[in-house]
């Protein structure tokens, strides 16, 4: 059991660790081929993979009290972050006054939303067969891109063409995770994301907006037969990525797999970082051949840094409304300095 609980927690890191590495690159992404093609890979399976995990630990949906803990868990930090996020680029893009719109979220705010609209969607969908609600999640996801409302307000565009992950993710068992461990698993998803990576390096084409999955079809390109297709293929790469990335997901423990547990503290923080980096002069004081190992030696360190302990303790309140850290603390000092029973008797 406990190998398994690295499996997961190894997982959470790797892949918050490549969010923060995709969003690093995404500055250049315009200017070079090599990094444009990268991030596109990239947005073929991270959160695709991370939402699906969170599926895999939504299953507790009918225990009591279930719904009011991921109401603080999520609206609640979403709505506190958008406030700050709106102060936040009032004064770094210096605007004339500070805007706030709780219903259209800041960047990457839209997960807190949507992982909400998720869990909430699956008390109905769950009465269904699996095999029914995993199909109707596809076909909902595949028609919304038909309805132009449907776009970054209250993250809707996301949430029902995302969907699909969080609800496999909620059906699958350990044992399908394990399944794609075993070593003729692993040579065999080692070609798929082989071809896979292939395909979008050698066809650059592919627009990334398609893998963000937050604008409807107008948008993207004509509407037309073609763009379901399209979305389609997006679906059919996004799990075969997917499936590649969990078979080679180490098992055993590591120096950051207890940060694993701390993948939501990375995701909230590291976009005032991220974006106080683009457009800066160390923006372009790394854009050189070695740019690529720079941003990963950040992109790590970021996380570290963003999910120790430490870190935690300093933004628990604001995150999960609670200062369990500077409680501990408190009970050891009251502990070490209180005095013993009887002492004076």
């Amino acid at each position: 059991m406990e190998k398994r609980n690295y499996y997961f927690d190894n997982a959470k890191f790797i892949l918050i660790f490549l969010v923060v590495f995709g969003h690093l690159i995404q500055s250049y992404i315009d200017s070079n081929s090599f990094f444009s093609s990268l991030y596109k890979l990239l947005y073929t399976f991270h959160m695709p993979a991370f939402i699906l995990i969170s599926g895999f630990f939504a299953k507790g949906i009918y225990e009591k009290g279930y719904l009011k803990k991921i109401t603080k868990k999520l609206i609640i930090p979403y709505i506190i972050f958008q406030i700050i996020y709106s102060i936040f680029y009032f004064i770094l893009y210096s605007k004339s006054m500070i805007k706030i719109d709780i219903l259209n979220p800041h960047w990457s705010l839209w997960f807190l939303i949507s992982l909400f609209c998720w869990n909430i969607m699956l008390i109905g969908f769950n009465k269904l067969k699996p095999m029914y609600a995993v199909s109707l999640a596809l076909l909902i996801g595949l028609l919304v891109g038909y309805i132009d409302w449907i776009s970054n307000y209250l993250s809707l565009s996301r949430t029902f063409v995302f969907f699909p992950f969080f609800i496999v993710g909620y059906y699958l068992k350990k044992e399908h995770f394990q399944l794609l461990s075993r070593s003729r698993t692993k040579v065999l998803m080692a070609g798929t994301v082989l071809i896979v990576a292939l395909l979008i390096f050698v066809i650059p084409e592919l627009d990334e907006k398609w893998l963000l999955g937050s604008k409807p079809y107008s948008y993207l390109e004509s509407i037309s037969a073609i763009a379901l297709i399209k979305r389609m293929g997006v679906y059919t790469m996004n799990f075969l990525m997917v499936a590649g990335f969990f078979a080679f997901v180490p098992k055993r423990h590591f120096f950051f797999t207890k940060l694993g547990r701390n993948t939501l503290y990375v995701y909230l923080l590291h976009g005032f970082i991220v974006r106080a980096f683009r457009g800066s002069s160390i923006e372009s004081y790394v854009y050189d051949s070695k740019t690529l190992f720079i941003i990963l030696f950040l992109s790590l360190l970021l996380t570290v840094i963003l999910s120790s302990k430490l870190v935690k303790i300093a933004t628990q309140p604001i995150i999960e409304l609670k200062s369990s850290g500077l409680q501990k603390s408190f009970n050891r000092f009251k502990e070490n300095f209180s005095e013993p029973r009887g002492q004076n008797e």
